[in-house]
């Protein structure tokens, strides 16, 4: 990875960890070299390994190298490091996110047979099976990080919520969410929620399950964050039966209060067409 590389925005994952710089006193600096090239700089110890101090994680780590060298997964670091150096911030010090099984499930794939020639086997300790799967717990993963070269282009545009914006901009769904991992791949940016209560809804429909919301650029806007309840307003494309995030959606963390004004604000303006966005 290049300098250039490492300081770039990492819009997603700010939003999806709820980063901040002011970290508490539990997190610290990650110290260990081989992990210094990721897109997080705080660890807390122990780590997913029990390793007390991060002294003891680097002489642990370190017997990885050899296999790195080989280049047989290009997702074998990030997994190293989200396991030997979890990711630490305010919101998740008691209980560090890990990595998502699927990420182990690549790194073993393509690293396993390398390790095999030499008689090793993957580690126990490493093992996927008891790592969280995207849709039904919180976890990281290299798609989760989105890399944009400036925030200036991804300044997103404030919706305040009254009664005639929300009449005006005609949503066609209202949905309190549960936000569980914030997605991107080639350049699809998507958000996987579990819906919790369909306030208001049009051609799609919407289960009471997890569902995937639909960006329209590499811009995380309106903003979400993982793990986070949320009412959200967007619009949705019948053709290709997708909920839609673009343009003057709305998501704010959930009260009681602002579902309550939604379903007067839906009661009192009767019947009205529902335009789908594509």
């Amino acid at each position: 990875m290049s300098s250039h590389e490492t300081l770039v925005c990492v819009l997603a994952l700010v939003s999806l960890l709820g980063f901040r710089r002011a970290t508490a006193a539990s997190c610290e600096p990650v110290r260990i070299p081989m992990c210094k090239s990721m897109p997080w700089n705080m660890t807390k110890m122990p780590n997913h390994l029990h390793h007390s101090t991060q002294a003891n994680a680097v002489l642990a780590i370190e017997q990885f190298e050899g296999l790195l060298g080989t280049q047989c997964s290009p997702e074998l670091l990030f997994f190293l490091c989200a396991m030997y150096a979890p990711i630490c911030t305010i919101d998740f010090q008691h209980d560090p996110i890990k990595p998502c099984k699927a990420v182990c499930e690549r790194a073993k794939c393509g690293c396993e047979p390398v390790m095999k020639r030499y008689n090793h086997t993957w580690p126990e300790s490493l093992a996927c099976e008891e790592l969280p799967v995207y849709d039904r717990g919180v976890c990281i993963s290299p798609e989760a990080i989105v890399k944009v070269e400036g925030t200036e282009r991804c300044k997103c545009k404030t919706v305040k919520l009254t009664q005639k914006i929300y009449i005006k901009n005609n949503y066609n769904y209202v949905i309190r969410a549960r936000v569980k991992e914030i997605k991107s791949q080639n350049h699809d940016l998507s958000a996987i929620v579990e819906v919790k209560e369909v306030l208001k809804s049009s051609l799609v429909n919407i289960p009471l399950d997890t569902v995937t919301l639909h960006y329209s650029s590499d811009c995380l806007c309106p903003h979400l964050t993982a793990n986070e309840e949320y009412i959200i307003m967007g619009y949705e494309n019948e053709e290709r039966s997708r909920l839609l995030l673009i343009d003057n959606c709305i998501a704010l963390k959930w009260k009681d209060r602002l579902g309550r004004k939604v379903k007067r604000w839906e009661k009192s303006r009767g019947p009205v067409g529902r335009p789908s966005r594509h």
